[in-house]
């Protein structure tokens, strides 16, 4: 049952949506298995004839993307062709062996690894275990490892053992555009998204709607448990969500689970700080977000198609304020255990 009780929360999405030159924005909000807010504004771009934002709009969700091929990796493990997650990736990818040397699937996947490509060379910033640097270079190490492992690239992969499963079809790698989607960067020659030319995963061209975006939260935060019905086996999701950055990380830095944002006390921590310490949340450059509350048993998504820098913003603030806000309004509403 969707209620007027979120109507301050869906104000603040608005006000930042103008400030930052959003045109799109959209709230979803899963409480106890029920939508208790699902919001929509504007338009899918600022021409003289847009699309209106509405439940079947899908959003390129940027970074938010890498917890995908976190899924992947740790169905990966479950299904016994990867050993372990401190495996070291030139065990599975030989052209790593040198590079990536003591470099393990735990360092890439909590962003510990101090890898960083450049002019084609893989360097290190830090030794893996001892820093914290979101870089991409061992995102790409991961699709490759999907792709060595499974013989199908992420999408396919995603598509076949998770999309299908449950009911994903407004989610999927996109190259041309359609009227469902805010397909509004790619002909920016200074996009931050990135090329779209390739529909294997391995790109930041994921589009999602607001409402299957809630729904990959609902699935971790029931560990896969839907309507009921235990498509996917409980480990996948609680492994990928649950601790993993390694102890030697100095304590001011991010945690991380499987790609996922933990609720930390640290300078860089994206998640409120009235959160409590089970929330976890996931991020991308246009404005998108998942916030996962197991203690208020409660899933927050929130949209927008904003890319370009606005002056005086601070993204941290921002959805520190969100997240603070989303936690104080469902526990008047529903509750927390």
């Amino acid at each position: 049952m969707v209620t007027n009780h979120f109507q301050s929360l869906n104000e603040y999405v608005y006000a930042i949506q103008q400030s930052i030159g959003a045109t799109a924005a959209a709230t979803y909000i899963i409480q106890n298995d029920v939508v208790v807010n699902e919001w929509y504004s504007g338009t899918h771009a600022a021409s003289d004839a847009p699309r209106l934002v509405d439940e079947k709009t899908q959003f390129n969700v940027a970074s938010i993307r890498k917890t995908y091929l976190a899924l992947a990796v740790s169905l990966l493990i479950e299904q016994g062709e990867i050993g372990s997650v401190d495996d070291e990736i030139g065990q599975y990818l030989n052209d790593y062996k040198d590079a990536a040397r003591g470099i393990t699937l735990r360092h890439l996947l909590t962003h510990t690894h101090g890898l960083i490509e450049e002019n084609g060379k893989i360097t290190r910033e830090f030794p893996a275990g001892y820093g914290w640097a979101y870089r991409n270079t061992g995102i790409g190490m991961l699709f490759q490892l999907v792709r060595h492992i499974s013989g199908q690239n992420l999408s396919f992969f995603m598509e076949s053992h998770v999309f299908s499963q449950y009911g994903l079809k407004e989610t999927g790698w996109r190259t041309k555009a359609a009227e469902q989607l805010i397909y509004n960067y790619y002909d920016d020659e200074h996009t931050w998204v990135g090329p779209n030319d390739s529909d294997e995963g391995d790109q930041s061209n994921l589009f999602v709607s607001a409402r299957d975006l809630a729904m990959w939260g609902h699935m971790h935060l029931k560990n896969g448990n839907v309507n009921g019905k235990q498509l996917l086996p409980q480990p996948i999701f609680a492994r990928a969500t649950s601790l993993h950055t390694p102890l030697t990380v100095p304590s001011l830095l991010p945690r991380n689970g499987f790609i996922w944002w933990l609720q930390s006390d640290t300078p860089l921590n994206q998640i409120g700080e009235l959160l409590p310490s089970d929330a976890y949340q996931v991020l991308g450059i246009t404005g998108c977000a998942c916030l996962v509350i197991p203690s208020c048993d409660a899933v927050v998504v929130r949209m927008y198609n904003q890319l370009q820098g606005s002056s005086g913003y601070d993204y941290l603030y921002d959805i520190r304020k969100f997240g603070n806000m989303t936690y104080d309004l469902l526990r008047s509403y529903g509750g927390a255990r």
